[in-house]
């Protein structure tokens, strides 16, 4: 089914933030590529502008399912690179992290991408958004998944800039300001429920590794290697401050949320507030049910991009996409 035709309208395509829950991301453009639907501007924050990057480079988004789907993610934990003396800024530097998205999206900038890409960012000072779609994609995209708190801010120029599901989760208006005629948006943040957590049937769909998911995950485990050591110290530290909690903590509820819940709950709630408003400005509204994947819980890469897809499928096949 072409929905779509060149030369008619210019499509553009928002993809939400949302952490692991955004991986449903994947399966949305699986399913847009199968119904070859031409995609002409991608805008994407957090996770959406890791996955939308991966798509404007490659115009495919398999090698990317690929590399989910194979990958151990558990591991990821081990690239955290604890910021002991400047806490007060963020628990983690993310170095690590960097220049692991420099092994996926291989160091690429905006100028070598086949399709636009404008990847959102937050003024950690102002609270306005960022809009990046110069220079280094890494960056950008280092940028604009730093959740705060957890994150150090990343010095972009003479900002220090963080999440961009901050200030806009989903940024179907940029797409719009940009000159789109049509605008899907694919958009993981959800109104957060009691015990809302439930079970996808996880279903592998891409080939077996290639050769490219075998190198990046040695490359895993190299920097993990490397970073082994501050790694040992940042789990001291912790179990530490744990003994202490525990025992200053006799009378309190040991089923209150932890300080990394909390923040990632109120991240989601405020997510899920002001994606309701940038909802508007989308003509089709994806909305995978990602509701059993927790912020971090990226090892169910299976059940996010099964979602995904499945949902866009049930969102052609209802004829939605109305031009």
């Amino acid at each position: 089914m072409k929905l779509f035709r060149r030369g008619r309208q210019k499509v553009g395509l928002a993809l939400g933030s949302g952490s692991a829950r955004g991986l449903a991301h994947s399966g949305v453009l699986k399913a847009l590529k199968e119904d070859n639907i031409k995609i002409d501007m991608i805008a994407g924050s957090s996770i959406g502008a890791l996955v939308g990057a991966y798509f404007a480079k490659y115009q495919d988004i398999k090698g990317l399912e690929e590399i989910t789907l194979n990958m151990d993610f558990k591991k990821l934990i081990r690239l955290a690179d604890p910021n002991f003396f400047l806490l007060s800024k963020g628990f983690i530097r993310g170095k690590k992290v960097e220049e692991f998205l420099e092994i996926i999206l291989e160091d690429m900038d905006f100028k070598d991408l086949k399709i636009p890409l404008s990847v959102v960012s937050t003024d950690i000072e102002t609270g306005e958004e960022v809009i990046i779609n110069t220079g280094s994609v890494v960056k950008a995209v280092r940028a604009s998944i730093s959740l705060p708190v957890i994150f150090t801010p990343v010095a972009f120029g003479n900002k220090f800039l963080i999440d961009g599901g901050v200030a806009n989760p989903i940024p179907a208006d940029i797409l719009k300001k940009s000159g789109m005629d049509y605008i899907i948006a694919s958009n993981v943040p959800r109104k957060l429920e009691r015990h809302n957590r439930v079970h996808i049937k996880n279903e592998v769909f891409v080939e077996r590794a290639n050769p490219k998911v075998t190198k990046i995950n040695a490359a895993l485990t190299e920097l993990i290697n490397d970073n082994k050591d501050l790694f040992n110290k940042s789990k001291i530290f912790i179990k530490t401050l744990g003994k202490k909690n525990k025992q200053q903590s006799n009378n309190e509820h040991f089923e209150m949320p932890s300080i990394f819940d909390a923040i990632a709950r109120t991240i989601f709630i405020m997510e899920y507030q002001i994606s309701q408003l940038k909802l508007k400005d989308a003509d089709v509204v994806i909305t995978p049910n990602v509701h059993g994947i927790a912020l971090l819980e990226f090892y169910k890469a299976g059940d996010a991009i099964m979602e995904g897809y499945q949902k866009a499928k049930e969102i052609m096949r209802d004829k939605k996409f109305n031009l």
